[in-house]
């Protein structure tokens, strides 16, 4: 008899549901409360912005240059191993949020060793990078205060300035003096708030200027480095470890579990008393389910991995400069990279949508972002680079791209 092929938690064993009930004469009641969304939806697919889910196999066929897993270590023996090994003996779920029943004696670990591995006082595990930035920004500011918040920043960064309630000053990208105006003349709370490495082109924020100029006028620096960790610094420590201030008072570094360590979850470090305060007041965090243990098993794994092989950071960095060499080599328009991520122009949103379309079809899978996703209205093909690439596997991405390019 055939077996079938579906692991058990893939298979359909509910049962049969049943039939809807016929719609009222006129339309089911209520029917038009959003019939705004056609309208909507027309308008998306007429500018060419339409997004669409699409569940990837287990065993994709595809080169990967689309995801975040910057050192190849989400499916690396050792993380899986991790998760599973903290799955079985801590459970599925973390049960509650962290302030009840959701903080174990796993997440205490992955604390502390992420403190001491980037070189802060302190750590906060959260149950995204997203919930770990919007509770950094909103419990560092209140009404009154004054953020000032890089133009390129995520949009994780921007929900927590509005959530805030402090007064948001937008400045120039990477321009530490238009920075320093927007501090000029302001007495109270402040707080500078920017990317370490972009994630729409890729290029590092300027963290010692931006730090100078921050200690001049008594604000905080909030530093978001989601696509530094596990990349840039000794041994992938980060881009604060590069800029030569990691663990200064005034310095605060969230980053992602989801990218260099292939897990998920979100981490805030600084100094304790910070961490303490977030634990007293940031909503994202008091009121959120604690982070899946096998997450945290996952990325306490990938970190020890990491600490024992740094040559994996060098060797994201070597891969991303490689491909952004032959891409502009061929003739194609990039930015230089500073850590792992490549962004190569596209004409128009269609344009990238159709390229990124074509790369697919020829086995090679690349992020395409388009308005509303970029802050400059460009679109672009976003490449990133992995750890574990081959020479060959570059080779042929490049072939790849240039060959299905759109025309000017």
């Amino acid at each position: 008899m055939p077996q079938d092929p579906a692991p058990p938690l893939l298979r359909d064993t509910s049962p049969a549901r049943p039939a809807a009930p016929a719609a009222a004469p006129g339309g089911p009641s209520g029917a038009g409360a959003f019939d705004w969304l056609d309208a909507a939806g027309a308008a998306r697919r007429d500018a060419g912005l339409v997004r669409t889910l699409r569940p990837r196999p287990a065993d994709s066929p595809l080169l990967d240059l689309a995801g975040n897993d910057y050192l190849g270590l989400a499916r690396h023996p050792e993380v899986t191993r991790g998760a599973a090994d903290a799955a079985h003996h801590w459970g599925a779920g973390a049960t509650g949020s962290r302030l009840v029943t959701g903080s174990t004696e796993l997440h205490a670990r992955l604390e502390a060793e992420l403190a001491e591995f980037c070189g802060f006082e302190a750590a906060l595990v959260l149950s995204s990078g997203y919930a770990a930035n919007l509770a950094a920004v909103t419990a560092l500011t209140a009404p009154g205060a004054l953020i000032v918040s890089d133009a390129g920043n995520h949009a994780s960064l921007i929900d927590g300035c509005r959530l805030s309630r402090a007064r948001t000053e937008v400045a120039p990208h990477a321009d530490p003096e238009a920075v320093r105006a927007a501090l000029t003349g302001h007495d109270g709370r402040a707080l500078v708030v920017t990317d370490a490495v972009f994630s729409v082109d890729g290029d590092a924020a300027p963290l010692p200027a931006l730090a100078e100029v921050c200690r001049t006028r008594g604000a905080g620096l909030l530093i978001d480095d989601a696509h530094g960790l596990g990349v840039l610094g000794e041994g992938g420590r980060g881009a604060p470890w590069a800029a030569g201030l990691a663990g200064d008072g005034d310095v605060v570094t969230t980053v992602t579990l989801s990218k260099s360590l292939g897990s998920q979850g979100g981490v805030v470090l600084g100094p304790a008393r910070v961490v303490e305060h977030l634990v007293n007041t940031a909503r994202s965090f008091i009121f959120d389910t604690g982070l899946a243990p096998a997450a945290a098993g996952g990325a306490l794994a990938a970190l020890r991995l990491l600490r024992r092989e740094p040559r994996r950071a060098t060797r994201a960095v070597a891969v991303a400069q490689g491909l952004y060499e032959r891409l502009t080599a061929a003739g194609l328009t990039a930015v230089r990279p500073d850590a792992a991520v490549i962004s190569v122009r596209a004409p128009s949103p269609e344009a990238a949508l159709r390229w990124a379309a074509d790369c697919r079809t020829a086995g090679l899978a690349v992020g395409c972002f388009r308005p509303p996703s970029v802050p400059d209205g460009i679109s672009r093909l976003r490449l990133t680079a992995r750890a574990d690439l081959t020479d060959d596997q570059l080779d042929a991405a490049v072939r790849t791209i240039v060959a299905t390019a759109p025309g000017d």
